[in-house]
């Protein structure tokens, strides 16, 4: 294999061999190939693309790299499992995982922290008291196997490939080509060793896929990924103009995930919590259509058993499930509509940025981060709203940060005539 013969021929418009390709990722994973000439590839790649037997061969490299689980074969069961491309507000898994398990299926999860201006999951349970987020491998599986569900962070022996090969996308501007966030986040999924899974691919404003025919190309490689390694897989294409349920904040969507457990919620929220948690039922080993799983789903949001397995989850990993002790801050500030109307647009990226920049976020990995402060929106788009109603709340270390984000939250708002109505769920691809 010669790494410049291999730049030189996907610069051309060219298709690499498979062998040669997966040859090209191990040596780069042994340090035997130089930064720049992996970047040279990443670069020729962005401009060129890569067919669907190039993106599966990068794919099968980049597992091949670190060491593989296969949950399913250790638990004699069907392991569940859901990815969400990133997005403002979105704390599904918080609640998912737990209806999943309640309903009868094992649900294992490994999950990243957050950053720029998606939260992550690992960063909102580390918000509860005395979570325990680093499992191995067999505490894992044994958690999953007694309780149901089981989430922690990705081991560091897992897909080494992405971890070298994301930091150089990073900064060489080849983060953004579908071929290379699909093996990204499909070699992960595929050595984590669930046997199905549902992707939620959000779409919009605040999303990483702008537009739907991008986000659905995005699903469709992703998807035929992960049938190609054997995993059942369903996609959700979501809407992210704006936040995904109200809060905004690690704390704040724990309590949030809390609440739609508990029966209330925001509707949007629910909506999606039951949308995918019915997919993945239908993908498990319960052999239930979808009309069964979903009245399956809405009955553990009723009944309190999905609150019970996530008490018991949270429990298991070391933490206090009682809402009334994760962390407040200090300041909590009302934001008054300025005029009278309907929520026209409520933007997920600017809302993100004042959560950002109260410290709920993170723009470098080794930053630290705020757990107790955030947003809540309380109108949000389609609300009518009275002029000093208010909008959202801002929850802050102190005033003067409170009062700076108030002007940049009034401009995520555009208040005027009603909106026509948008869509939640924008596709579903099975």
């Amino acid at each position: 294999m010669h790494a410049v013969e291999l730049i030189e021929r996907k610069r051309n418009g060219g298709e690499i061999p498979a062998a040669q390709l997966r040859e090209f990722i191990a040596a780069y994973v042994r340090d035997e190939v130089p930064d720049y000439q992996a970047a040279a590839l990443l670069m020729a790649v962005w401009f060129r693309g890569l067919s669907s037997v190039e993106t599966f061969a990068l794919t099968e490299a980049m597992v091949a790299s670190g060491e593989t689980v296969d949950l399913s074969s250790r638990l004699g069961r069907r392991v569940v499992d859901k990815h969400s491309t990133g997005g403002v507000g979105d704390k599904t898994t918080l609640a998912l995982g737990p209806v999943v398990a309640a309903c009868g299926a094992p649900f294992g999860k490994m999950s990243g922290r957050g950053l720029g201006h998606t939260g992550g999951t690992l960063d909102k349970l580390e918000s509860i008291p005395g979570f325990r987020v680093e499992l191995s491998i067999d505490e894992l599986a044994g958690q999953v196997r007694e309780i149901g569900i089981a989430v922690a962070g990705q081991s560091a022996d897992l897909v080494p490939a992405d971890r070298k090969l994301y930091a150089l996308r990073d900064v060489t501007a080849t983060i953004d080509e579908v071929s290379l966030i699909a093996a990204s986040i499909m070699s992960k999924k595929i050595a984590g060793g669930a046997s199905a899974l549902v992707l939620d691919v959000k779409v919009g404003e605040g999303a990483f896929m702008r537009g739907p025919d991008e986000a659905r190309g995005l699903a469709e490689t992703m998807r035929g990924l992960g049938e190609e390694a054997g995993m059942d897989v369903a996609c959700l294409l979501t809407d992210m103009e704006q936040p995904l349920g109200q809060a905004v904040g690690n704390a704040l969507e724990v309590r949030e995930a809390y609440d739609t457990l508990a029966g209330g919620g925001p509707a949007d929220f629910r909506e999606l919590v039951v949308e995918a948690a019915t997919l993945l039922l239908a993908l498990s080993d319960l052999e239930l259509d979808e009309d069964a799983a979903r009245e399956r789903v809405i009955t553990s949001l009723t009944d309190g058993s999905a609150l019970g397995a996530y008490e018991r989850w949270i429990r298991a990993q070391g933490g206090n499930p009682d809402p009334a002790r994760l962390p407040s801050a200090p300041v909590a500030r009302q934001v008054p509509s300025p005029a009278a109307g309907h929520v026209r647009q409520l933007r997920a990226r600017e809302v993100a940025g004042v959560a950002m920049a109260l410290g709920a976020g993170r723009e470098r990995k080794e930053d630290p981060i705020d757990h107790a402060v955030g947003v809540v929106c309380r109108a949000k788009r389609g609300d009518r709203v009275e002029r000093g109603e208010t909008l959202a709340e801002i929850h802050a270390s102190d005033n003067g940060a409170a009062e700076a984000a108030e002007a940049a939250l009034l401009s995520a708002y555009e208040i005027g005539p009603a909106p026509e109505p948008r869509p939640l769920i924008l596709d579903v691809i099975r």
